[in-house]
């Protein structure tokens, strides 16, 4: 999919949310019907069930999944083909985790709808066979492309890649995760098998396109920038081809609007991550016909 130049456009305030400045692209595209496709997105939620109390010192009375359900409520009333993605670390920060293990985070994302997730370090938390457990309530896949569990309780629980339709909007998804080892307790992942992120990616992407997907979107949890070479997803951004979006988590990056980055090809990908604990709720409006690719970023504070 070729992209050219992009335009910022404008600020929008509506009903007391925050809409962040919106940026439109214009490409030849190959999709034959004009269709459009919203995206929204979290990641590093925390087991953050409740809003933050009102005399809290940075997020006073912010984020809170009720708060979220309403959101993405009004926004599936108001939009025919939406989807609801998630950038890993679900599990773990208040006693929600430590009371129901994992349980009532997948119960309440089966509630809100979300369709597609990926695994964050901190969903290893309650050990792969309460990752297991928890995943019996989640009625949506996880996707791990760069993890191998094949002898691990996990295997089979996870997905490589996902293909939706949405109206006439053909989408690929897969998952990258970091590096467990140094970061999450050995008896925690087991013999899971850390791949290559980079070079997953690559092979993902090609495969979907391949497969005639008309955006292919990376769900991350690699983390935004490091400063140094440490693969990052802004370094993932410039060292892949086929990827249009990369949904991030894992550093807890607040962006206004989603990063562009240039990839291997001179094309530009699309970086975005929300912060953490459900203070932030991502949007971005693609739109599809014969002539034209545009888009909108949407950031919805809660």
């Amino acid at each position: 999919m070729e992209r050219r130049k992009f335009i910022q456009n404008t600020v929008l305030v509506s009903g007391g949310l925050i809409l962040a400045p919106s940026l439109i692209a214009q490409n030849a595209s190959e999709v034959k019907a004009k269709n459009k496709l919203t995206i929204l997105h979290t990641n590093d939620t925390h087991s953050n069930i409740d809003p933050f109390p009102e005399n809290h010192a940075r997020y006073p009375g912010k984020g809170g999944v009720a708060r979220r359900y309403e959101i993405i409520q009004k926004i599936r009333s108001e939009e025919e083909n939406v989807l609801l993605l998630d950038a890993g670390d679900i599990f773990q920060g208040t006693p929600y985790f430590n009371k129901f293990g994992g349980i009532l985070e997948m119960k309440l994302m089966t509630k809100l709808g979300y369709d597609v997730a990926t695994m964050g370090n901190h969903d290893f938390d309650g050990g792969m066979d309460g990752f297991v457990k928890a995943q019996e309530f989640a009625d949506f896949p996880f996707v791990c492309s760069n993890y191998e569990f094949g002898n691990t309780p996990i295997d089979g629980h996870t997905e490589d890649f996902k293909i939706i339709k949405k109206g006439g909007v053909k989408i690929g998804i897969f998952g990258l995760g970091v590096e467990l080892k140094g970061l999450v307790p050995d008896d925690k992942y087991g013999e899971t098998v850390y791949l290559d992120p980079i070079e997953v990616a690559n092979d993902r992407a090609a495969k979907l396109k391949k497969k005639g997907c008309d955006l292919i979107i990376c769900l991350s949890h690699l983390g935004y920038e490091y400063g140094s070479d440490k693969i990052s997803d802004r370094v993932l951004a410039k060292k892949t081809s086929g990827i249009h979006l990369i949904i991030g988590g894992h550093t807890h990056t607040f962006l206004e609007k989603p990063t562009e980055e240039l990839n291997m090809n001179g094309e530009t990908v699309l970086v975005n991550q929300v912060g953490w604990a459900g203070v932030q709720l991502g949007r971005i409006d693609f739109e599809f016909d014969t002539h034209r690719f545009s888009r909108k970023d949407v950031l919805i504070v809660q």
